[in-house]
């Protein structure tokens, strides 16, 4: 693609309107630019970014994961009540892990193999998963993690880094490989966009749609750990909410709601319009209630803007994008 074609590009839309966010954001609020705040802006929504990448490859094949909020609260829970009974926090977090992969190979069996639709699997985990959770803490605080754990969430890697942010850019350059680069991201956008022609090819759909759900499920359980650690506390409401911001930062890179389209780079994007929005309005003393406001008004920008023919107003019809 030529520099004029990445202009016209939804990602080249969603870089513009990054850089004058960033720059309204530094005008406003001399702390904005300071380092901490930086490292601040992802920490505090770590979570949210890493499940956001594998959330991607979901929609992209034409599927979509309503429960990786409620895994999130679920494996935090779990840990917590696993510490509190004596289990050693490194084998806790390991079974935390298993748990992870067993919700999402649930959610990829019904889906796949039984055949049921993504969103009423998924609705259905989403309650199940945060009810279990529930069950596990009640309604009391679970404290007092390994200084080994805290530290995970809560001090630096490589200077003010936090692991977490290590986590998310190796799972995201792992994932654009097996996406753009590697025969499983061809048959996740083919899938994604007809699954009865991919079938036809001889691709085993089911089985790719099992991976993708058992993936998405053990990455969401990873991030309830960096979570559980990052706060040093798990209630039975961790994580409650976040697939709002998940599937909107995925929507919002371009990814369309009906398979077979977008990219990774897309999403990285997004997730940087999200967090420099959030940050921002938190700099300047916006409530959560307006903040939340103006990620749903996002929410239904991300259905709507990949939609219109941006290039086309610019004097040329916009190609669709392709794996």
């Amino acid at each position: 693609m030529s520099w004029l074609g990445a202009i016209r590009s939804w990602e080249g839309f969603l870089f513009a309107t990054l850089i004058a966010i960033f720059a309204v954001n530094a005008t406003l609020s001399p702390q904005f630019l300071t380092l901490s705040n930086q490292i601040n802006l992802f920490q505090l929504s770590i979570e949210k970014i890493i499940v956001a990448l594998i959330m991607t490859l979901i929609i992209i094949n034409a599927e979509i994961d309503l429960s990786v909020g409620s895994m999130m609260g679920l494996a935090a829970c779990a840990f917590g009540f696993l510490f509190a009974v004596g289990v050693p926090a490194g084998l806790a977090c390991v079974i935390v892990l298993g748990i992870g992969v067993i919700g999402g190979a649930l959610n990829g069996y019904f889906i796949a193999y039984v055949g049921l639709p993504s969103l009423v699997v998924t609705l259905a985990t989403l309650i199940g998963f945060r009810g279990m959770a529930r069950v596990l803490v009640e309604d009391r605080g679970i404290t007092g993690f390994p200084d080994w754990f805290d530290a995970l969430g809560q001090e630096g890697l490589i200077g003010d880094i936090p692991l977490a942010l290590f986590i998310f850019a190796a799972l995201f350059v792992i994932l654009y490989i097996v996406l753009q680069k590697s025969g499983f991201g061809r048959k996740t956008y083919l899938i994604g966009n007809n699954r009865e022609v991919a079938a036809y090819a001889g691709i085993d759909t089911a089985r790719h749609k099992l991976i993708l759900f058992t993936a998405s499920g053990a990455i969401s359980a990873l991030a309830g750990l960096l979570f559980a650690a990052r706060v040093g506390a798990v209630r039975g409401d961790v994580a409650n909410g976040f697939e709002l911001d998940i599937i909107t930062m995925v929507l919002l890179g371009g990814v369309s709601i009906f398979g077979g389209r977008g990219t990774l780079v897309g999403t990285l994007l997004a997730v940087l319009i999200v967090l420099n929005l959030r940050n921002g309005m938190a700099l300047m003393n916006i409530t959560g209630h307006i903040q939340t406001g103006v990620i749903g008004l996002l929410l239904i920008a991300s259905v709507i803007g990949p939609r219109l023919n941006l290039s086309g107003l610019l004097g040329r019809p916009r190609p669709e994008a392709r794996p």
